[in-house]
């Protein structure tokens, strides 16, 4: 699996998370989300999901960063009454999804389901968020031959 450009940990089941990157850099894709609450969505996306507060712009935007690339601007606005049918998928560890999980029920209960295990060789996560989004935390797994075999009969080609 070529890492060379990528911050995402070589899947392992002891992988560390990589550090928060504060620069400042151009964004190659984010999600604006509209929240009727921006201070309870800053808290939910920070002390649940492990984002960092990168800049705010009072009363109009704020700008959250978990690892490189893995950036979500906040606005006031209307969420939508229900969760869309889309997800938003972030990277993450093995070891995170519990942490996330119990962090997120503590701040809204029933906010999460799963974690669940993936034919793609990960484990997943799902987290709707204040602004009703669907956050899904994905933890690659290591790859071993079975994981192997199984992603080649679902039509994947295993990365070696």
């Amino acid at each position: 699996m070529d890492t060379s450009h990528s911050t995402v940990p070589v899947p392992a089941l002891d992988a560390e998370p990589p550090p928060v990157e504060e620069r400042v850099y151009g964004m190659p894709m984010f999600p604006t989300l509209p929240t009727a609450d921006l201070a309870a969505s800053v808290e939910f996306w920070t002390r649940g999901l492990g984002f960092v507060e990168l800049f705010a712009i009072p009363g109009r935007l704020v700008h959250l960063r978990r690892w490189r690339f893995q950036d979500v601007l906040l606005v006031p606005g209307e969420p939508p009454a229900t969760p869309p049918p889309g997800t938003l998928s972030v990277a993450c560890v093995l070891r995170q999804l519990a942490e996330v999980a119990a962090a997120c029920e503590t701040l809204r209960p029933g906010s999460t389901s799963g974690p669940e295990r993936r034919p793609w060789n990960s484990v997943e996560l799902q987290v709707v968020t204040p602004e009703r989004a669907r956050v899904v935390l994905t933890a690659a797994l290591p790859l071993d031959d079975a994981a192997a075999r199984d992603l080649q009969e679902v039509g994947i080609g295993a990365p070696r």
